[in-house]
Formats: C-alpha cells, sequence, structure tokens
C-alpha cells in the first residue's frame, strides 16, 4: 500500500497545489512513484473545481514543474487513508487538527517548513495570493527547501514498511 501525504492551504489553488508538484517531482527523482502518493486540498471550499492560480502555474512552470490541479477541499475523513497531512501554516495546523477524528489523525498533521532549514521568518509558508509574482517565487522557495527534508522522512517511513 502506498504511503500517502496531502499538502493543505486555504484554498488549495497557490500554496498546496505548489507544494504537491514540487513533491511529486522529488518523489520521482528518488524512484519512490508508485510507493508514495501526493495529493493537496484546502481547508475551505472557495475554491473547489478551480485550477490552480495562474501565479503559480507560471512559476512552476518556469520552474520546470508541471502538472494539472482542481481545487478541492479537505475532508475529515481523509484522514483514515492519508499517512501524513501538510499544513502550510500555523492556522491550517489548527484547523486541521481540529477535524481530525482521533488523536492519532491529529498527530499525522505537521508544518512543511519543519522539515526544512531553520528560519529566522517561523515556519509558516505565507499567502502570496494577495502580492504580486515575487510572492510566489519566494513561497516556491520555501516549498522546494522544505521538500527535501520532507522526502528524507517520508523515505524512511517507506522504507519501514518496506522491511
Amino acid at each position: 500500500m502506498a504511503y500517502r501525504v496531502c499538502f493543505v492551504c486555504t484554498g488549495n489553488i497557490c500554496r498546496s497545489p505548489m507544494a504537491e508538484s514540487v513533491f511529486r517531482a522529488r518523489v520521482a527523482e528518488a524512484g519512490l512513484e508508485g510507493l508514495v502518493e501526493v495529493d493537496s486540498a484546502g481547508t475551505d471550499g472557495w475554491h473547489e473545481g478551480d485550477g490552480a492560480d495562474p501565479r503559480t502555474v507560471s512559476v512552476l512552470a518556469e520552474n520546470g514543474y508541471g502538472g494539472d490541479h482542481t481545487a478541492r477541499q479537505f475532508r475529515a475523513s481523509w484522514f483514515q487513508r492519508l499517512d501524513l497531512v501538510i499544513a502550510l501554516d500555523a492556522g491550517h495546523l489548527r484547523t486541521l487538527r481540529r477535524l481530525a477524528p482521533t488523536p492519532e489523525d491529529a498527530h499525522k498533521v505537521r508544518l512543511l517548513r519543519s522539515y526544512g532549514p531553520a528560519a529566522d521568518d517561523g515556519l509558516d509558508v505565507p499567502d502570496p495570493y494577495y502580492g504580486g509574482p515575487e510572492g510566489f517565487v519566494k513561497c516556491l522557495e520555501m516549498v522546494e527547501a522544505a521538500s527535501l527534508g520532507l522526502l528524507a522522512e517520508v523515505r524512511e517511513q517507506v522504507e519501514g514498511r518496506a522491511a
């Protein structure tokens, strides 16, 4: 059975689809396709059915990432099939932990940047939606930096299951 990771932000059109795309690329580079499934969702359903923000799509394409995306809202019932739920900021972390049906499910929720190098600006990936393109570039840099540490954790979990 595949190890399942879901990235979650607010509307599932900026940060979480970016994290999903980057992490999917890291999983492929590591040869873990088929062993790790990557997904994303939003805490709110405002953009359900929409594609990713065009600025997200542009920054991803400029940096060699691809992927189709349709926004959707995270559901508490998903916890039973997920191994790891990655929040993009502390607000998402709190919301997801409140949604978790059990303490074990709440423990599955982690902040993305907790897997990255130490940062002076905290562990949140700031929402770039209301700013210019530079916010999306900065978001991508944060996501990429944390993805390597997250990949190491996921690889360890996957290898532990195989043992």
